[in-house]
């Protein structure tokens, strides 16, 4: 008998089996120490069911953003774009609906013990909507103007009971505040998209687009480099991203400026995903 198994032997002498099986029923379930225990296991409980039903909202939120996306994608070849904008804020005003019961769900709480439920699906909002309001402004929508979409009355008495304040008795409204690391890695998966914009741009014959876009990925671009490596460790990853839709955009200026008359407009799209492709693979390799 080795000497760890003696050790064990000799603890279980002290303390028979039957001995510990009496004081477990001897337990008094009444106790304050018992009441305690219990109280911390339904307090445990309903945070992690609030917290599941907050990851299946941001799920849904997170599907019906990218949706949006995909038609909004449909704005430059579609011969109606004002009905493409119409579908996409009903698109947009039902996920702000999801967002609204978010809300719902964080009444009384703190929301960064949340945040990580969330933060998926408010950053694919925050892509969806900032690439609606580039396609109306050629402008960047600020993470004010976010926020103050996010403000919420109470529609009807269901709701105004969730949210009443019994002290003042001023019935409250709801908001839900992006935070800014949210808004940053939301805009930088926006230049993405505003890369796909650029190459079908082109596809339809608009030369001026992908000129306009390159500026505008270029002022996001020095932006994020301001920020560097002092910012969340998200935000560093998705600046290499960023760089290479930018590489993309400025390859595709590039082939229009100096090429751009010798290639016929339907061929163009072709040679810019050709030059695509190969762009990415000399990133793999570096």
């Amino acid at each position: 008998m080795s000497g760890k198994e003696g050790y064990r032997k000799r603890k279980h002498d002290n303390f028979p089996h039957g001995q510990r099986r009496d004081e477990k029923e001897n337990v008094n379930p009444s106790s304050a120490l018992m009441k305690s225990f219990k109280s911390f296991q339904l307090e445990l409980d309903t945070r992690h069911d609030k917290y599941e039903r907050l990851v299946k909202l941001s799920r849904d939120i997170t599907i019906e953003s990218k949706r949006t996306i995909f038609l909004l994608h449909r704005f430059i070849s579609a011969p109606n774009g004002e009905e493409i904008l119409h579908d996409s804020q009903v698109k947009l005003d039902a996920i702000r609906r999801k967002i609204r019961q978010v809300a719902q769900e964080l009444i009384g709480e703190d929301m960064y013990q949340f945040h990580k439920a969330i933060s998926p699906g408010l950053q694919e909002y925050v892509e969806a909507v900032s690439f609606q309001y580039f396609i109306k402004t050629r402008s960047l929508i600020s993470i004010e103007d976010i926020n103050k979409q996010l403000i919420f009355k109470p529609e009807d008495r269901e709701d105004t009971s969730m949210i009443f304040n019994y002290r003042d008795l001023i019935p409250h409204t709801l908001s839900l505040k992006v935070t800014p690391v949210d808004y940053l890695l939301g805009v930088a998966d926006l230049t993405g998209e505003l890369m796909r914009l650029c190459i079908s741009s082109v596809g339809n014959g608009d030369i001026d687009t992908p000129f306009e876009l390159s500026q505008f990925l270029r002022q996001i671009y020095d932006g994020f480099t301001f920020i560097g490596n002092t910012g969340p460790y998200e935000v560093s990853k998705k600046l290499y991203t960023l760089k290479q839709s930018l590489a993309k955009v400025e390859n595709a200026c590039y082939t229009l400026k100096v090429r751009g008359s010798e290639i016929p407009k339907h061929v163009l799209v072709d040679v810019f995903s050709t030059k695509t492709e190969l762009i990415d693979h000399e990133e793999c390799l570096s």
